[in-house]
């Protein structure tokens, strides 16, 4: 059995954690699959690459309306795909001999507790002053009779098929769905949604949810209500009987891409053996200074919060290293806002309440909404769907909730977010901030000058 004083499990934001302050300790990383996690490796970093690609193509097909008459080849899938992946595949060898080199032990096989600090790796067990827990999360599979009987993806493979679908079913209506649905929709394949909920987009403001949803009916086949009953394969790839309000029907195209949601990976780090409470959904349970129910275990990201965003793991991860490193001054996160944004077509980003939640919690708010289209850059972009959304306390004027559907929504979103975490009032922010003319940023100028 070999003692470490530091062993972290997990190198997406548990490896942002060390730095030369935790050169003194002996320390241990355990990663079973690729140094970054899920955001390097099949999320968030590769899944924009991609993006970034299908909005030069969709505003390609959408300069007409400027006067511009183009045209798009048929993309070039491999040469898309392996732009993405020869800049990330290299980072997961020279990040595990740059820790070797440090001098910390990596293990490549998957560890489990037996018993409170006690892990095994492959045929040995380690021990530790002190753990950091930050293992992920991963797609969840839907019990769907037949699934196991086709071949499906999900977000951790769809990026690396090998040509672009003619056709594809997405399954679910979130924000994974809504981004990959505009990749390959953009590269010429033929997609269908089918969405358990009423909208697309259910966690957004409902304003947001049914513009995009009737903006996305636009692009793709939306079904909503919409519950798989079965999957089965067929001649051309896949077919999905779906129920519907108005009957059932039957979906079928060459891929499925299955993307309903995400789960913890505590199970497979059996968790529970380790002695970690966790919650309904397999979250690990920490106070606000991130320990765990296990004195000297530390819990960080997608194993222990709901939001699964890579910027609330990194802030996360700080606040876990200088409490690792100073045990007598222990800080939380300074603020709990999660603001998001989702990479699709178009762009959405939110933070704080939406009006909904404002409505259910029977806290009394003011709501300005501001078109795209009543700025001059709005005017200049032809944009006719765009908007921003702001919700303020009518007590002491503060922002509850920003929202914004439209291009750059999540730069533009960032005063706003900023206003909220330092407490400004949006008179301040309307009036004592100048707002370039004719930027974009003039839409959330008018907006808050509108409350």
């Amino acid at each position: 059995m070999r003692h470490y004083d530091l062993v972290i499990l997990g190198t997406g934001s548990g490896n942002m954690l060390l730095n030369e302050k935790f050169d003194h300790l002996r320390t241990a990383i355990v990663e079973p699959d690729r140094f970054g996690g899920t955001c390097l490796n099949r999320g968030c970093i590769p899944s924009k690459m991609f993006v970034i690609t299908a909005d030069a193509v969709e505003e390609a097909h959408a300069a007409t309306r400027l006067g511009v008459h183009a045209s798009v080849e048929p993309v070039n899938w491999k040469a898309i795909r392996d732009r993405v992946f020869d800049h990330i595949d290299p980072l997961h060898e020279s990040a595990v001999t740059y820790r070797r080199k440090k001098g910390i032990d990596v293990y490549t096989e998957p560890g489990r507790f037996v018993a409170p600090k006690v892990l095994q790796v492959g045929d040995e067990q380690i021990t530790a002053d002190t753990f950091v827990v930050a293992v992920g999360s991963r797609p969840v599979i839907p019990d769907i009779p037949g699934l196991d009987t086709v071949d499906f993806h999900t977000s951790d493979t769809i990026m690396r098929i090998d040509e672009v679908p003619p056709s594809m079913v997405v399954l679910g209506g979130g924000f994974i769905a809504a981004e990959f649905s505009h990749v390959f929709s953009a590269f010429g394949t033929d997609v269908t949604i089918l969405q358990r909920g009423p909208r697309l987009l259910m966690a957004e403001d409902e304003q947001v949810s049914a513009r995009f949803t009737e903006l996305a009916s636009r692009r793709h086949r939306v079904l909503l209500d919409a519950k798989a009953t079965s999957v089965a394969p067929s001649e051309t790839g896949v077919q999905v009987t779906v129920t519907c309000p108005d009957g059932t029907h039957t979906v079928e195209a060459a891929m499925l891409l299955v993307c309903v949601g995400r789960k913890p990976n505590t199970d497979r780090l059996d968790a529970a053996a380790g002695g970690l409470e966790l919650d309904e959904h397999g979250h690990i349970v920490t106070d606000t200074t991130y320990r765990t129910s296990v004195d000297g275990v530390w819990g960080l990201g997608d194993a222990v919060n709901h939001f699964q965003l890579k910027h609330m793991a990194n802030a996360e991860s700080r606040v876990v290293q200088h409490n690792i490193l100073h045990p007598e001054d222990l800080r939380t996160l300074s603020n709990k806002l999660a603001p998001h944004a989702v990479f699709t077509n178009p762009q959405i980003a939110s933070v704080g309440l939406t009006e909904q939640e404002a409505r259910r919690r029977k806290q009394e708010y003011l709501v300005s909404v501001r078109d795209y289209s009543a700025t001059a850059y709005g005017w200049a972009l032809e944009d006719t769907t765009s908007f921003a959304k702001v919700l303020a306390n009518p007590v002491d004027r503060t922002i509850l909730g920003a929202h914004i559907i439209g291009p750059q929504a999540a730069t533009l979103i960032q005063p706003l977010l900023q206003a909220m975490m330092l407490g400004s009032t949006v008179d301040q922010v309307a009036r004592d901030v100048l707002y370039i003319h004719p930027a974009l940023t003039e839409v959330v100028e008018q907006a808050l000058l509108d409350l």
